[in-house]
């Protein structure tokens, strides 16, 4: 049970057992026609922990930029890029998977998909050793890995919105459904 609350909880609503919650606060026109989304909390030293790394990463990009050589010889160089595309043909199969299911997983498939899309298009074109590798690997990103990273970037956008609206698709046709049986019942008593 909720009561509206003044005084010293300003405009908290405040449970009968005494937790205050706060409200939503929406601006006009921001929700309009859409049930608010749940709203995720994070402590505090999240926020700061990854400030933190992302501030600590610029002078270590600066020293790897002058320190590192341009090239580089790798005895596994085979292994490290068929494992990455194992990996990316798993999550992409992720993807489709979830997205067939309607998964409240597809987001962050979607998402972890995207990601791996981008950094393969960056590191194909990037170590390309000769003219005609950096002209497949352009192609390939530009007809390929972008466009389906795009993809799932919008797809992992939608995700909620698509099966919120199954959700309530599926809900109206259970509460038909279940008028139906109230009616069939109702004329078998008569």
């Amino acid at each position: 049970m909720a009561a509206r609350a003044g005084g010293r909880h300003g405009n908290a609503t405040v449970r009968t057992d005494g937790q205050r919650i706060r409200p939503l606060v929406v601006h006009k026109g921001e929700m309009a026609g859409r049930k608010p989304a749940a709203v995720v909390r994070a402590p505090r030293w999240v926020a700061a922990l990854f400030g933190l790394a992302s501030v600590l990463l610029v002078p270590w990009v600066v020293l790897l930029t002058v320190a590192l050589p341009s090239t580089h010889r790798s005895d596994h160089w085979d292994v490290a890029w068929a494992g990455f595309d194992v990996v990316l043909a798993l999550v992409l199969l992720s993807v489709a998977v979830t997205a067939w299911r309607r998964s409240p997983w597809l987001e962050g498939a979607a998402t972890a998909a995207a990601t791996l899309l981008f950094v393969d298009a960056w590191f194909d074109v990037l170590t390309s050793s000769t003219r005609m590798e950096l002209v497949v690997a352009s192609v390939e990103a530009v007809l390929v890995e972008l466009p389906l990273a795009l993809l799932c970037l919008l797809l992992a956008r939608d995700a909620e919105r698509l099966l919120t609206a199954r959700g309530s698709a599926r809900s109206k046709d259970e509460r038909v459904s279940n008028q139906h049986k109230l009616w069939r019942r109702a004329e078998q008593e008569t």
